[in-house]
């Protein structure tokens, strides 16, 4: 060990010597060209330098030196365009010392569509490369579903798609039951369906009172003048903006476009608490739990989480935290620079906001003790699952595969891959079945799907730590010892393997466990971990089932006249109409297919010479 940290403290001293003193990034990998670690510095040559007296670093940081085979540069222009590279590199390669920021999915909008004469109203995710207006983010789909609900209650506009919108003749469900105007067959003039789009954008602008006041005296103008039907359609209107400002109880007039990221600590985890604010209206919380050392300090963390948070997000104008970040200036300046406007992180002393920032803090306290629960009870099922299974340790990574088919056709295999810390659902895997396998021959897919994976594992390395600790099969004995062939052709030692049988009558709490030179397993009804096998293999049979669904209903929809070189659309729908079906035409002799409109004789030969060659 200490020849190894010799060898990565030479190895920086070197990259040292040539280092400007300019702002940029650093990457430090190992042999095998993994990175382990991505900073950003003011000056490359004083940072770097201060990795090459490793005993003044704890432990872990000693372990990544010594681990440092090479090192590769980049240099900016200042230190924020550095932490900004750097976010984005620690984004894209999760290097496994740097603080990473989980669970990193991009929030929906609600986009109120342009270029219609009557706009959409509709939930989006993702880039904004469509003509209207987006108002968001929202911290869930959930939280966007919700509005939804309440735009529709409450202006009844149209959700449908633009296509769906042209070819009806008649008013849809929602108009049923007050959801739609229903623009679509003319139940509402353009200029009343505009002026109810107005409200709705003035409403996720944070106008909801000055709207309510409206249907109000609406209201009141339709009941003096006997219009009760009116009267009461604003009533219902004015009911339901009534209950989302109930709903929505830490709503503050004097607070824009503001996010809250609060953090907190305890028992070496950490849990970041993100309020949305928006026009004044809460948008949503959500809690991220990032990876960090046990011992990283909030403020480190806080900050790492923030330049990763923002690479994919909108950035408001102003930011609230709960604690020093290390350099504050600088992140907003990076956050300027990619916002295109001013931007301040800000701690609160009193008032509103620091009013928010305490109920964020307790939320995080209350997500963080949940999740440290759960991670317990979790920890002891892995705990006890290297136990009965005779495992070298707990593992971390539990890859469970089954097939599906029926009779054979649009065969399929799956992968789901479990952990710790649920299931690692970016991990998952589909392998359409090549064969040659026999229609329903179990053994030969799994066969085939094994070697398919660890051909992959054994190609790539271990580059991403991908190698699995356990393999769970669903199956019995016959099944194991097809997997076990697999491995052992492929020279892949020391992977476990555990195949689940149903019980008798496929009777789920019976199930037995077969391992490799062992007796086969029971275990007792109400074992956590007989609950825990059954969910993943359950979660696998899922996975397969749906994605044979889709195979096969891909195979349904397609057409064999697709196939054809030189049959294009005209042609196709030609034939189509002559022929009633694409069963027609295959059945249809050359001087039939002749008798289509554009269908010369040589096309014909082709069309016929397609389908009667594939019966040979």
């Amino acid at each position: 060990m200490n020849e190894q940290k010799r060898k990565g403290h030479e190895t920086i001293l070197e990259f040292v010597k040539t280092l400007p003193g300019m702002p940029g990034v650093y990457r430090m990998m190992n042999a095998a060209g993994d990175v382990l670690y991505v900073g950003k510095a003011k000056s490359l040559k004083k940072r770097v330098f201060a990795y090459t007296t490793p005993e003044k670093h704890p432990i872990r940081l000693q372990r990544m030196i010594a681990a440092t085979a090479t090192m590769e540069f980049t240099t900016t222009h200042t230190e924020a365009e550095a932490l900004l590279l750097e976010a984005n590199l620690i984004k894209k390669l999760k290097p496994r010392y740097n603080i990473l920021l989980r669970d990193d999915k991009s929030f929906p909008f609600i986009h109120i569509t342009g270029g219609h004469e009557y706009p959409q109203l509709a939930k989006h995710r993702g880039t904004k490369d469509k003509e209207g207006e987006y108002f968001g983010p929202y911290a869930s789909g959930y939280a966007v579903n919700e509005s939804l609900e309440v735009l529709q209650r409450a202006f009844q506009l149209r959700t449908c798609s633009d296509s769906i919108f042209a070819s009806r003749t008649r008013p849809c469900l929602q108009y049923q039951i007050k959801r739609c105007s229903a623009p679509c067959v003319g139940r509402v003039s353009k200029e009343q369906y505009l002026a109810q789009v107005e409200l709705a954008r003035q409403f996720l602008t944070g106008k909801s009172r000055d709207i309510q006041e409206k249907f109000v005296a609406l209201m009141q103008q339709a009941s003096e003048s006997m219009d009760f039907e009116t009267a009461a359609l604003f009533r219902d209107r004015i009911r339901v903006l009534t209950q989302i400002q109930q709903h929505q109880s830490i709503n503050i007039d004097s607070i824009e476009d503001v996010d809250f990221h609060v953090v907190f600590q305890d028992k070496g985890q950490t849990c970041v608490q993100v309020f949305f604010f928006r026009s004044g209206q809460n948008f949503g919380t959500r809690s991220y739990f990032p990876r960090a050392e046990k011992d990283e300090l909030a403020g480190n963390i806080l900050f790492a989480f923030l330049a990763q948070f923002y690479t994919n997000k909108p950035v408001p104008r102003e930011i609230i935290v709960n604690c020093d970040l290390p350099d504050k200036m600088v992140m907003e300046e990076a956050l300027r620079m990619k916002a295109a406007h001013k931007v301040t992180i800000q701690i609160p002393s009193r008032g509103p906001k620091k009013e928010i920032v305490e109920m964020a803090a307790k939320n995080a306290r209350e997500a963080l003790a949940r999740r440290i629960a759960v991670e317990a009870s979790q920890a002891e099922v892995f705990e006890r699952l290297a136990e009965i299974f005779g495992l070298d340790g707990p593992p971390e990574r539990i890859e469970v595969f089954d097939n599906s088919h029926i009779s054979g056709s649009h065969a399929v295999g799956a992968m789901i891959v479990a952990s710790p810390d649920g299931f690692v659902k970016n991990s998952y895997r589909k392998f359409n079945i090549k064969g040659p396998v026999a229609p329903g021959d179990d053994y030969g897919m799994m066969k085939e799907v094994l070697t398919r994976r660890f051909q992959s594992l054994l190609k790539d390395g271990d580059a991403q730590g991908q190698w699995p600790d356990l393999l769970l099969i669903d199956g019995g004995q016959g099944q194991l010892t097809a997997v076990q062939t697999v491995l052992t052709e492929l020279g892949v030692q020391g992977v476990p393997v555990v195949s689940i049988a149903k019980g008798p009558d496929r009777n789920a709490g019976r199930e037995r466990f077969f391992v490799e030179g062992r007796d086969p397993v029971s275990l007792d009804q109400g074992d956590p971990v007989l609950y825990f096998m059954q969910r993943v293999r359950d979660e696998a049979h899922r996975f397969a089932i749906t994605t044979h669904r889709a195979r096969r209903s891909a195979a349904i929809s397609q057409n064999p006249l697709d196939d054809i070189p030189g049959i294009g659309g005209k042609r196709k729908k030609a034939l189509l109409l002559h022929f009633g079906s694409a069963k027609g035409v295959a059945q249809a002799g050359v001087a039939d297919l002749q008798k289509v409109a554009g269908i010369s004789k040589a096309v014909a030969e082709k069309i016929y010479g397609f389908f009667h060659e594939k019966e040979e």
